[in-house]
């Protein structure tokens, strides 16, 4: 049987800290649609029988009906594949959701918190989702599969292997007991980086977010197909997501002022299909307020800029100087003697009262 897994497409989220210039929020929000009508296409073109969301398809706050109306009339185009989605923490099955007040297409089977197997003739798909935001436990390491000469598959969204106390509340999931079921793929969603071939022959999967989110997700992003047949398994990561997030570290030791960094940043060549977030890095010699400089740059691929720098300071010059910087640092500097502070200890003090003295 042909599949094709997603999770954590997150419809119509608000890119909130990437929506710093240039409408890029919007811009980001279309781009879902279009690579989402790519997958629909490569679904219908390759005549996939089963479509996998595994949770976090859209986020249940800011979702809106037309997006919805949007995605169902796309699955109307793959009337003869069957299409499961189980809902997750930002989608959670509730009773002023999306899920529960639409009518889907027919060929959508969506999955609430009751455990649910579905009986088709290739395979038995059992799923789980949330409703709520929050999920301790979903009662998954207990299930029994009843046939097992069929094929059998789960789908959920859960924390593998969750050791902190924030994943914990997001239905934790033990590998080692899930793999215990015996189940031929499950379909995992909530983790944002793909995990598929962590190691031979691998049956719990994460497809990743299938559109980067943000450049906390670096890398390709896109969807998991493959072929399952009883003991063998076949499956690959496919990247839709044509644009990327990059991080470029930018040293300013040499800069002397924030109109000569506007000029080196807009003269960086830059891949037109990537987003790029400049770290700055070095010894500054001047003020630097990133969202002032940001709004200056024709180049539009940069999207955030970082200031990881440190400023260049003199202290003996300065503890010299009868300017409110120098008293500062004439103080400062009486005071630490007496704590015994090591050098780098100093002028990491240093750095952040001066870097306060400049911003007045």
């Amino acid at each position: 049987m042909k599949f094709v897994h997603i999770a954590d497409m997150h419809f119509d989220t608000p890119f909130e800290n990437l929506n710093l210039k240039n409408n890029f929020g919007k811009i980001r929000r279309l781009d879902q649609r279009e690579i989402f009508k790519k997958i629909i296409k490569y679904i219908s073109e390759n005549k996939i029988e089963y479509f996998f969301i595994s949770g976090d398809f859209y986020e249940n706050e800011f979702i809106r009906k037309s997006t919805i109306e949007y995605i169902n009339e796309l699955f109307k185009e793959i009337p003869q594949t069957k299409i499961f989605i189980t809902p997750g923490n930002h989608d959670p099955y509730l009773k002023n959701s999306m899920y529960y007040n639409l009518e889907w297409n027919d060929n959508v089977k969506i999955f609430t918190s009751k455990i649910e197997k579905v009986e088709t003739p290739e395979a038995d798909i059992y799923g789980v989702g949330f409703e709520d935001f929050y999920c301790s436990n979903l009662n998954i390491e207990n299930i029994k599969i009843e046939n097992k000469n069929k094929i059998n598959i789960l789908i959920t969204h859960g924390a593998l292997n969750a050791s902190n106390k924030l994943q914990l509340q997001y239905n934790p999931l033990n590998e080692n007991k899930l793999k215990q079921l015996g189940f031929d793929y499950i379909a995992l969603g909530h983790i944002h980086k793909p995990d598929y071939n962590r190691e031979e022959n691998q049956r719990i999967v994460y497809p990743g977010s299938t559109i980067a989110m943000g450049f906390d997700e670096l890398g390709k992003h896109g969807f998991i197909t493959g072929n399952i047949e009883k003991e063998k398994i076949e499956i690959n990561f496919i990247p839709i997501d044509d644009k990327e997030f990059v991080e470029i570290e930018l040293d300013i030791t040499n800069l002397n002022d924030a109109d000569e960094l506007i000029e080196k940043l807009n003269n960086l060549e830059l891949e037109t299909n990537k987003f790029y977030k400049i770290i700055l890095i070095g010894k500054r010699k001047f003020e630097i307020i990133t969202s002032n400089i940001l709004n200056l740059l024709n180049n539009k691929n940069i999207i955030k800029i970082k200031d990881k720098t440190t400023l260049q300071f003199n202290i003996e010059e300065l503890a010299n100087d009868y300017t409110l910087k120098g008293i500062f640092v004439k103080e400062i500097i009486e005071e630490l003697k007496k704590e015994n502070y090591t050098e780098e200890q100093l002028n990491k003090i240093l750095e952040i009262g001066l870097s306060a003295l400049e911003n007045k």
